[in-house]
């Protein structure tokens, strides 16, 4: 145990997770992100002067950096693995739920494919991209991984507008995520607001992923410093809040760099 705080100690931190706040971005068919203080300081004030304050919020589960249990997508009324979808509107799913994805210490792989400015919104990440990317960072993709697409798109959180850009957005199609799949990773996340290329009624890459092969989705990440850094492999370490019967939920991902 000391030499792993040794370790944790001499590493670089990253956060990738983004900022909640008033008006953040939100793809329309989830609920926007609410937030108040409920209690003001100064409404009660004790004897010896103090006082404190509280919040609440609420927020969809996949509003937000956040992860997609595999319960998020079905495919003729059936999960991955075949299971047959079971659900209530009180209780959610019964099956591949939120809550049953543990903690996340994997090796984390950075393919940046913007590189420089922002990928426009209509950028389709191809294997030819993905296979570049790999090749200039001299990187691998092994079984187990976590690997997270950079298409620059961080840089609009701040404008909510921008960022969901009437639900366009750069990524992989379906030849992308079987680029993905067949590396048979843990989980594919990028910066953008749908992880696949968007508008696309279908949303064939979630499909592929989350149904046919098991692979988490995590979307809204901050990649931009890890970018900057040239910090292409890492050790991804998150774990989504644990909502019982949920499609989705936060995440708070951190890289750990040596």
């Amino acid at each position: 145990m000391g030499e792993l705080s040794r370790r944790l100690s001499q590493a670089r931190v990253y956060d990738l997770a983004q900022p909640y706040y008033a008006g953040m971005p939100h793809h329309p068919t989830h609920p926007p992100f609410l937030f108040g203080l409920v209690k003001l300081h100064g409404d009660f004030v004790s004897a010896a002067g103090g006082s404190s304050a509280a919040d609440a919020f609420a927020a969809g589960s996949h509003v937000g950096t956040h992860i997609d249990a595999l319960s998020h997508f079905s495919l003729h009324g059936h999960f991955h693995g075949g299971q047959q979808v079971r659900q209530s509107a009180a209780g959610g799913v019964e099956t591949h739920g939120i809550d049953t994805v543990g903690p996340m210490v994997r090796r984390g792989v950075l393919l940046d494919i913007a590189g420089g400015a922002p990928l426009a919104k209509d950028y389709q990440i191809t294997p030819a991209d993905l296979d570049a990317a790999v090749e200039r960072e001299r990187v691998s993709i092994e079984p187990g991984d976590v690997v997270l697409l950079r298409t620059g798109w961080a840089q609009y959180w701040q404008d909510a507008r921008r960022f969901l850009a009437e639900v366009h957005g750069p990524g992989p199609a379906r030849a992308g995520a079987e680029w993905l799949s067949a590396r048979k990773i843990f989980a594919a996340g990028s910066d953008t607001i749908a992880f696949e290329l968007v508008p696309d009624p279908v949303m064939p890459v979630h499909l592929h992923l989350l149904v046919e092969s098991g692979i988490h989705i995590i979307e809204c990440l901050n990649l931009e410093q890890l970018a900057r850094d040239r910090v292409w492999t890492f050790t991804f370490v998150a774990s989504p809040m644990k909502l019982t019967g949920a499609t989705g939920a936060p995440l708070s991902p951190l890289a750990f760099a040596e």
